[in-house]
């Protein structure tokens, strides 16, 4: 086990990080730390959210920065607003200590364009963004990134999966030069293969985490078959049986995960939907509602759910197994964050037995079956 010093971080960025009760580096920050301090080079990480990947780029970027001069030095683009807000708060508690004061920068959709745009007329360093709101500033000619030394693409295959291929290669194309690519993923889909191969230097030094096991290992995946009528009872049960734990329920539609809220609802369960067609406004309260603890299980559909990072989840249940395989990857890495257990539990029909077989194959773990 290294220490941060030993990895080369400043004495005032380790203050910042003792105060977050970060000590010890994960390792992911074992591996990519020291490698993006010493050397100038494109980089791709493997590695699932919750691993500690925002201070592993994070604090390597805000070493780059000069802070006398008043230029756009990083660019970090990560799917959802939750997540661009979360890393921009990361790296500013990160600079606490630090006698030059960084300016970190997030945009995002969903919120007025104006306001971000008068934000970026002061001094930034760093711009932290969603693809599809940074796109809307550069072609309005409000951002300017021909002085970046770094592009860290944060979640890269969640970027892909959420339909931002095209935004991404236009800000891959728009930010070519002298720059270095930071791709950091948990999983590696053809479409990144081709990302790194047109963008990115061949030597690209090449870091991964538990390679091996594509989902998390302290969590314990379970099954337990149901019927189509018994299935909300039986999530009624679980839940009644854990009255001290919080955790995430996934549908595939957003129209079940309304139906699946309001049947626990009036069950008298504390819980809120989390779906495709809330406004951000909505959005943003259910997410506060469900990070202080107001209440105490959010219903999601896959999409809705990228970028939450809200610590202590004892659990992930399935409502339904999902269609894409890596759908399963991101819906359990959401319990067992930053070192703790977890379990991700299914339930299934019985013709979805071959499904449970199928994803144990995939991603190389095993499912137990249980009943309550």
């Amino acid at each position: 086990m290294s220490t941060f010093t030993e990895l080369g971080v400043r004495k005032d960025f380790i203050t910042g990080l003792k105060e977050l009760g970060i000590n010890t580096p994960s390792e992911i920050q074992n591996k990519t730390i020291p490698v993006l301090l010493q050397n100038s080079t494109d980089f791709i990480g493997l590695a699932q959210t919750g691993t500690g990947k925002t201070a592993a780029f994070g604090l390597p970027i805000l070493h780059q920065i000069d802070p006398s001069k008043a230029a756009v030095q990083a660019l970090i683009l990560s799917p959802t607003r939750e997540l661009v807000q979360q890393i921009k708060k990361q790296l500013f508690k990160y600079t606490k200590y630090v006698p030059a004061k960084i300016f970190v920068e997030a945009v995002y959709g969903g919120e007025k364009i104006d306001r971000q745009i008068k934000n970026l007329q002061r001094t930034t360093h760093v711009v932290v963004a969603t693809p599809g709101r940074l796109i809307d500033l550069i072609e309005r000619g409000e951002v300017n990134l021909k002085e970046i030394k770094t592009l860290v693409l944060d979640e890269a295959d969640e970027m892909l999966s959420m339909g931002f291929k095209q935004d991404l290669n236009r800000i891959l194309k728009y930010t070519s030069g002298e720059r270095n690519t930071w791709l950091f993923s948990a999983t590696m889909p053809e479409e990144i293969q081709k990302i790194i191969k047109k963008y990115m230097a061949p030597g690209a030094i090449n870091v991964s985490v538990n390679e091996h096991s594509l989902v998390n290992e302290n969590i314990t995946h379970q099954y337990v078959k149901t019927t189509i009528k018994e299935k909300t009872d039986l999530i009624v049960a679980f839940l009644e049986k854990r009255p001290n734990d919080r955790g995430i329920i996934f549908c595939r539609t957003k129209a079940g995960a309304r139906n699946l809220t309001n049947q626990l609802k009036e069950e008298g369960f504390a819980v809120d939907a989390l779906e495709g067609d809330m406004q951000q406004k909505e959005r943003d309260k259910a997410m506060r509602a469900f990070k202080n603890e107001s209440i105490q299980y959010l219903v999601s559909t896959d999409v809705s759910a990228r970028g939450i990072d809200v610590r202590d989840l004892a659990f992930v249940l399935h409502h339904q197994l999902p269609e894409q395989l890596e759908y399963y990857t991101h819906r359990s890495g959401r319990t067992a964050r930053a070192g703790k257990t977890g379990f991700s539990l299914a339930f299934i029909l019985p013709y979805e037995l071959e499904r449970v077989h199928e994803i144990q194959k995939e991603l190389g773990i095993k499912f137990t079956e249980i009943s309550f």
